[in-house]
């Protein structure tokens, strides 16, 4: 559970957003930004109570997702990212470690980009940086594919949402709006990723949207970059597989 929540406005929105853990002060905040159809429980619940141990932990609801209403705007990183920064300017942080998760993650990438003086440390977990990172399957979608969610994973989608949504009957149009974003071109090239400035963990699953060959590329063209790549797991289970992920989390981090 949350040690607080609250809505922000910003850019528009009335942004959710968790706040979990406590501030002594000695390490940057952390934000998580979860993936594409998905709340913070759903992306984090295994996650967030280990760094919530020793740290502020800020965990948004990006524009339409969970409790935070959606508007008419497309869902880009660029615009996320920017409604991100303004939810930092509002709770007064100047700069925050970020993990972000599958369209988290490319929130996350943008944000490090383009306000690098905000970030510390990035985790980048199921990120590409172009579509062509992705494998077939994914950018030309075959849900026979074990790389792709399941039945069980969509409804688990559609319940938290019902939960929690302003406009709860909107599920399905929101889930092809989110498909559509998670297709559209990315912009990023390799000069701008030879650019970043934060230290960055790479993390995907052995079974993941992303290519591993992909998740490579980018560990070469980041200059201070760590990739690691989960055994025997799916994207969905990325975020649970805390035995392989959180000493890698914590280890990078601290």
């Amino acid at each position: 559970m949350p040690t607080g929540s609250d809505y922000a406005k910003v850019n528009g929105l009335e942004m959710y957003y968790e706040v979990h853990g406590s501030d002594d002060g000695k390490r940057r905040p952390l934000v998580l930004l979860h993936g594409g159809v998905l709340t913070v429980g759903l992306s984090f619940a295994a996650v967030l109570p280990t760094p919530a141990a020793d740290r502020h932990v800020v965990a948004p609801e990006l524009q339409g997702h969970g409790h935070t209403a959606d508007t008419d705007r497309a869902l880009t990183p660029a615009d996320l990212a920017s409604d991100v920064v303004a939810l930092l300017d509002e709770l007064g942080i100047e700069q925050a470690d970020v993990l972000g998760f599958s369209l988290g993650g490319l929130v996350a990438l943008q944000l490090a980009l383009a306000h690098p003086e905000r970030v510390g440390r990035l985790v980048l977990a199921s990120t590409q940086y172009t579509q062509e990172g992705c494998h077939d399957e994914i950018r030309t979608p075959d849900y026979t594919s074990p790389r792709l969610p399941g039945q069980a994973d969509f409804q688990e989608m559609a319940d938290a949402y019902a939960a929690v949504a302003p406009h709860p009957e909107h599920f399905q149009d929101f889930l092809a709006k989110c498909a559509a974003a998670a297709h559209a071109p990315l912009s990023w090239t390799a000069d701008d990723l030879r650019g970043l400035r934060a230290p960055t963990l790479l993390a995907i699953g052995d079974t993941d949207f992303v290519r591993i060959e992909h998740a490579a590329e980018m560990q070469r063209l980041i200059p201070d970059a760590e990739p690691a790549v989960l055994p025997a797991t799916t994207h969905m289970a990325l975020m649970r597989r805390t035995s392989l992920l959180l000493p890698l989390l914590t280890e990078f981090l601290d």
